[in-house]
């Protein structure tokens, strides 16, 4: 099976038919996708100004795409490689207990689904590469009042998203599923409240 970076090779190669270049950047979300695979291609071809579902897609634009994949995937490598580091020291120093940052990055070990969101045509308009590094920087500085990515949304609880995290705050600003140790007790409380008042509200 064809790594990342084989695949990407496949997109730039002019000897390639257009169909095959652009077949090959859909396989670079199976192994790179921080929205989820739906999400994240709906953002690349919003922002390379590609249809999606567009065939026979101008070649440029495809290498746009791309160019933004993997400028996210190099913010993402060197986290994991300086999180990896983390690890090793806290475990050399007797420190075995896994923190909230933790179990959020094992769940998204490998590029998948990090910063997921809740519908695929409802995500950030920033480019991937700044999202990560805002939401890196959200679970290093530890927990906020508000989302991370767009700092402008207000949350609300979702009980029925389509994948994991089945449950979670979502961002009604920029769509993200906001992860739960990048928030205070009192921002997870209001984003309950307008399930509670819907709830409760014919009692």
């Amino acid at each position: 099976m064809a790594g990342f970076r084989a695949l990407a090779r496949e997109v730039r190669n002019p000897r390639n038919s257009t169909a095959l270049r652009r077949t090959s950047l859909r396989k670079c979300l199976e192994r790179f996708a921080p929205y989820g695979h739906r999400a994240t291609w709906h953002h690349l071809c919003s922002r390379a100004g590609l249809a999606p579902d567009d065939r026979g897609p101008d070649p440029a634009r495809l290498i746009i795409a791309l160019e933004e994949l993997e400028e996210a995937r190099a913010v993402w490598l060197a986290y994991e490689a300086e999180f990896a580091e983390r690890r090793r020291r806290e475990k050399h120093d007797g420190i075995r207990q896994p923190s909230a940052i933790d179990e959020w990055h094992r769940r998204t070990w490998g590029g998948c689904d990090i910063v997921p969101c809740a519908t695929p045509l409802h995500h950030p308009t920033a480019r991937l590469a700044d999202v990560l590094r805002r939401m890196i920087a959200a679970m290093e500085s530890g927990p906020g009042d508000g989302c991370p990515v767009c700092s402008q949304g207000p949350l609300e609880w979702h009980d029925d998203l389509e994948r994991y995290p089945l449950s979670g705050p979502v961002c009604t600003g920029c769509g993200v599923v906001v992860p739960l140790p990048v928030l205070t007790p009192e921002a997870l409380s209001m984003a309950r409240r307008p399930q509670f008042e819907r709830r409760y509200a014919g009692v």
